[in-house]
């Protein structure tokens, strides 16, 4: 059971911070990267959690079936995944050959348990027959900033890699991070779709539209504007 009676210490004023072996390192240092980085990450995942949990349950009188399934399955996966990655950013804080003996790992089943759930989903997904925008009318769109968080995640794992060598951080993390950030794409599409809610299509150049902006347009209703404030 862990037990914590205070947060401040006062031993990082000058810019460093332990690891869980007790040494110290400075607070920008990338292993230290990796660990804030899965902070931020598992922060996202309780806002995505806020964001679900304020759909409207009901609609014109009727409940909403689809919201109660969307928190139903959030209820169940993201204090999950919150978990292991709190799991991932205590062994992120340690070299692998100085982790304690009693701290438990990330193994396959957690990597194997993401591509489960995305199959799952992915069976109820009409194939996509272009790239999305990260946008959207409801959670889906924190789902998208979590996805880009899990991808720079990835990255900071990779400079830790490049930075302290190949026994930086064990194989699976990497394996486990790439899952994740698919997981997170597919699990967004899949909100959308429950919610009814479109997707923001890419298109290419020539098919957007005006290419030369919208500057006649906004003096055009800020002339308008001005004609109705001066009736």
């Amino acid at each position: 059971m862990v037990r914590i009676t205070r947060v401040y210490t006062g031993t990082g004023d000058k810019g460093e911070t332990s690891l869980v072996d007790g040494s110290r390192r400075s607070k920008a240092d990338p292993r230290i990267e990796a660990v804030g980085t899965c902070d931020e990450l598992n922060a996202l995942f309780g806002m995505l959690h806020m964001e679900v949990q304020r759909l409207p349950k009901h609609d014109d009188g009727g409940r909403r079936a689809t919201v109660q399934r969307i928190q139903t399955v959030v209820d169940l996966v993201l204090p999950r995944v919150q978990s292991e990655l709190f799991d991932l950013g205590a062994e992120l804080a340690c070299p692998p050959l100085k982790l304690p003996e009693y701290m438990v790992l990330l193994g396959q089943k957690q990597s194997d348990a993401l591509v489960a759930e995305m199959d799952a989903w992915l069976e109820q997904l009409e194939p996509l027959t272009s790239f999305i925008l990260p946008s959207g009318e409801g959670p889906e769109a924190v789902m998208h900033l979590a996805r880009t968080v899990a991808r720079r995640l990835e990255r900071c794992v990779l400079g830790l890699l490049m930075h302290e060598g190949e026994d930086a951080v064990r194989p699976l993390v990497l394996v486990y991070l790439n899952r994740l950030s698919d997981w997170l794409f597919v699990f967004g599409r899949w909100m959308c779709a429950c919610l009814g809610n479109n997707e923001s299509l890419w298109m290419p150049l020539g098919k957007r539209g005006p290419e030369d902006g919208v500057a006649s347009l906004i003096r055009k209703l800020g002339q308008r504007d001005e004609e109705i404030n001066n009736l």
